[in-house]
């Protein structure tokens, strides 16, 4: 595997491959690799010759408390981790690389309306943070098709409209989450959560399944589903900070007419926020 840390060497190494007619297939991280981020490698590697990753914790999409000293690095082990998966080209780079000229006069990307609710409302900032980087990181290696997980639902549907609005010859393909045995979604985060939290974790899911049941079975009051969600998600420890059902294919709050929905969750145990979604499309004959 090529590891570049520079973008003028990153370019270099696109360019060879691109003048030999080959796809490229990119899948962004911020490293602490689980078999999640494997998997995009993998179904990268199914779509395109070429399979190049990054690894960039961004300070750009980490609010002023939240966690981005204490983000775990492991830049060696995501290394290994990317070559025995097959992944050909690493970029890694540092901050001042990214952003030169620092971040405070940084042109910022921002995406309207999708970013307003859900984590946007609770990390204000974050999705622009994300977009922007995004843009950059997109700029850089130039590829024909990137690669996200869908547990950042929100996240994958800002990248989508933003490479929709502003022209990008890029094929956006959300890959489906990917859990553990007790079915929580796997996240670099679940690693600050103790034995204890760990056993309570999968609640979460549980949780939109159970609404997700409830909606096939006729109920179309997504307010008191969501209300009860929240209070049993408060009863087993957590400290719920969103949970709605909305249209799959705007996020806007879901109605009983509609059928492709999502119901997406956020909620703070112990030390980490943990989000997930269930996305589900109703048989309406």
């Amino acid at each position: 595997m090529i590891v570049c840390h520079s973008i003028l060497s990153l370019r270099e190494t696109v360019q060879a491959y691109r003048k030999s007619g080959n796809k490229i297939a990119f899948v962004p991280t911020m490293g602490n690799l689980h078999s999640g981020h494997i998997q995009l490698v993998h179904e990268a590697k199914k779509v395109a010759d070429v399979v190049i990753s990054s690894i960039f914790v961004n300070p750009m999409q980490f609010g002023p408390n939240e966690d981005l000293d204490a983000y775990p690095r492991t830049l060696e082990a995501d290394k290994e981790k990317l070559t025995d998966a097959g992944c050909q080209v690493l970029f890694a780079p540092n901050a001042s690389e990214m952003y030169p000229n620092g971040t405070g006069v940084q042109t910022q990307v921002i995406v309207p309306e999708l970013t307003d609710e859900l984590c946007g409302a609770s990390r204000p900032g974050h999705f622009t943070g994300v977009s922007t980087v995004v843009t950059k990181l997109f700029n850089i290696v130039q590829p024909d098709i990137a690669l996200f997980g869908q547990k950042d639902f929100q996240q994958l549907a800002v990248i989508r409209k933003m490479a929709a609005d502003l022209c990008m010859p890029i094929e956006i393909i959300g890959i489906s989450t990917v859990r553990a045995a007790s079915e929580l979604a796997l996240s670099s985060r679940n690693g600050y959560l103790t034995e204890q939290e760990l056993a309570t974790a999968p609640t979460l899911y549980r949780t939109l399944v159970q609404i997700k049941d409830a909606i096939e079975a006729g109920s179309k009051d997504f307010d008191t589903l969501c209300h009860q969600g929240n209070s049993a998600l408060a009863s087993a420890g957590f400290k719920p900070d969103y949970l709605s059902v909305r249209r799959q294919s705007d996020l806007k709050h879901a109605t009983a007419n509609d059928d492709q929905l999502v119901i997406l969750a956020a909620a703070n145990l112990g030390s980490a926020r943990l989000i997930d979604n269930i996305a589900f499309a109703l048989n309406q004959n």
